[in-house]
């Protein structure tokens, strides 16, 4: 038996034809659809990426108990167990985070693995100089921005960009092993994940007018722009999305070409969505995890069961059943800590669904946290706007792309165990989020998806709410939830406990907050520019000193703000989007008043 995975990132359902887009060009998606099961109610469980791809190795939920990082000691790895079952296991992917510290145990669990340069701001290409990029509307021109014009010189051909040369290697592996058996190859692009780079033949498939400045790498929050730049935008991701299409028909090719339906699973997933200004947002993170991040695309074709082929299922199905899935397929056992299932246990041998679960939980550390039942999706956010208590549980104390600093150490102590952590107690230690990440301003929401699938209007119904909340604290129990998430939560510990004293949804809609923060932003065609204005990022604003007193007199107290400190790349615009300030009017005022000092020469 032989299984392939194809994995793409930030890959949004709804620009994928077998899923109902009708203005994106990705025949070999559809082609897929007819030779596979396609899964119509597929969630996310731990977001973002390392934490959806920990939950792939393990089978179980992460983002109740600590943030973005590695493999922990105590965790399964599916990779591994197959490899120790004697299932060589090889990973090719271009998905940079691997090999950064809050990714660094991932690759080592395959017996081999290639690694292709170059995506999104990768330290890649050491250049001393800076880039001449062009006029970009990106405000967030940070580091991992400048690295990426860098990056983006060379590979200036198709045949250069890491999305190729993943797909290569993904194919070199397939024929070389085509008549060998017992294998498994994890083909993984970082794309179509931001930045949307992609080359002429693809862009040309999306033809449209625009005269305005380079965007392709929208900043996560409130769409600012105007009309037509955020038109280009999704025009820019869809050209990515042909891209991966192409790349995605090659996988399909080469398994026509060495007769690989016949005894080679298939699995095509994301990690995650992408908000691409539905709802009037971009990105992910800053905002609840609505249906375009969460409820995410799926394929799997199965050589055991032919008759599935173009076959829809229903039914609700995670990342969690992945490892489980591709253990089953090659008659290991999963582990006792793992709670996914194995999509084969969807079906009957009568090919009619079975349902694996009744909900779904989903969510980011420290951000809301969600559940559906396919049909209500309930999101919790914290108690306050502290959003505290709030701590890591883990024994590999690193972010991102850094170690933890020691004063997030100082009041470390041991927590624990947990029951997936083999008897193993873990680090306890406060946990930071950032200035503006407040899950509290967005307030609890509730949404019917049969009666509102594009989550446009949240609505209250305590009896529903009550439901929700108790399968919210079952699921909670279940995975060995700490604490401090039932606390931040504002929930008792079991679900008998639940009563009226613990709904949210009404109270929080009476508060001004949640309006403001799921309401529409200011638009920078709203208002004049001039050579400064409200779309120029504030530390360059605010280096002005005309433009500094300006500022301080129409908007008091702004420049002395903490935001300052971390959102100084940012614009007013943007700032005002992510927290109602300067309001409106203020920055009507604003923008006058600079168009009048500074006007366009």
């Amino acid at each position: 038996m032989k299984a392939i995975m194809v994995m793409f990132d930030s890959l949004n359902r709804r620009m994928l034809p077998p899923y109902g887009a009708d203005r994106v060009h990705a025949p070999n998606f559809e082609r897929l659809a007819a030779r596979s099961t396609r899964y119509d109610n597929c969630y996310v469980g731990s977001m973002p990426c390392m934490p959806a791809r920990r939950e792939m190795h393990t089978g179980r939920y992460n983002f109740l108990h600590r943030s973005w990082g590695p493999l922990e000691p105590f965790d399964d790895s599916m990779p591994e167990l197959l490899k120790q079952h004697g299932v060589y296991t090889h990973l090719v992917s271009d998905h940079q985070h691997y090999w950064e510290d809050g990714g660094a145990t991932y690759h080592g669990r395959y017996n081999t693995w290639e690694f292709f340069r170059g995506q999104e701001g990768d330290a890649w290409k050491g250049q001393v100089a800076d880039p001449d990029p062009p006029e970009d509307l990106r405000s967030n021109r940070n580091d991992l921005w400048r690295q990426d014009w860098v990056n983006r010189a060379h590979m200036e051909t198709e045949d250069k960009h890491p999305q190729t040369l993943t797909f290569d290697a993904g194919i070199e592996f397939l024929r070389t092993n085509r008549s060998a058996d017992n294998w498994f190859v994890q083909i993984e692009t970082f794309d179509p994940h931001e930045p949307f780079f992609s080359h002429k033949q693809y862009k040309d498939l999306y033809p449209h007018d625009y005269d305005g400045p380079h965007f392709d790498w929208p900043d996560y929050g409130k769409v600012t722009e105007t009309d037509a730049q955020a038109c280009h935008a999704r025009r820019e991701y869809a050209a990515l999305v042909s891209m991966c299409d192409h790349s995605l028909g090659r996988v399909l090719d080469a398994m026509d070409e060495y007769g690989l339906w016949d005894d080679t699973l298939l699995y095509v997933c994301t990690d995650h969505g992408l908000l691409l200004g539905e709802k009037g947002w971009w990105g992910k993170l800053v905002q609840p995890w609505f249906n375009e991040l969460a409820h995410i695309p799926l394929f799997v074709h199965d050589p055991r069961r032919p008759a599935h082929a173009g076959r829809r299922h229903g039914g609700l199905v995670q990342t969690i059943d992945v490892a489980p899935t591709l253990l089953e397929f090659f008659g290991v056992d999963r582990t006792p800590d793992m709670q996914g299932r194995p999509l084969s246990d969807a079906f009957d041998d009568v090919l009619g669904e079975v349902p694996i679960r009744d909900t779904a939980l989903f969510g980011m550390f420290g951000g809301h946290v969600n559940i559906t039942d396919g049909r209500w999706v309930y999101m919790r956010s914290s108690h306050d706007g502290t959003n505290e208590p709030l701590y890591e549980h883990t024994l590999m104390p690193t972010h991102g792309r850094g170690r933890f600093a020691p004063h997030e150490l100082i009041d470390a102590d041991l927590a624990g165990p947990f029951s997936f952590t083999k008897g193993v107690r873990t680090l306890r230690a406060p946990a930071r989020t950032g200035p503006g990440f407040d899950p509290a301003r967005f307030g609890a929401l509730l949404y019917d998806l049969r009666e509102d699938p594009a989550q446009e209007r949240p609505v209250r119904d305590d009896e529903v709410e009550l439901r929700m909340i108790r399968l919210l604290v079952g699921q909670l129990r279940d995975n060995d939830a700490p604490p401090d998430q039932y606390e931040r939560l504002g929930l008792p510990r079991t679900p008998e406990q639940v009563d009226a004293s613990h709904l949210q949804v009404a109270a929080h809609r009476e508060q001004s907050a949640q309006a403001v923060a799921l309401g529409p932003a200011p638009r920078s065609d709203e208002f004049p520019e001039g050579r400064m204005g409200l779309r120029m990022p504030l530390a360059v604003l605010l280096a002005d000193p005309v433009a500094v007193e300006v500022v301080r007199r129409f908007v008091p107290g702004l420049t002395d703000s903490e935001l300052l400190t971390v959102r100084g790349t940012v614009s007013l615009l943007q700032l005002s989007a992510a927290t109602g300030q300067p309001d409106r009017a203020q920055l009507t005022r604003l923008a006058h008043e600079l168009a009048r000092l500074f006007p366009k020469r």
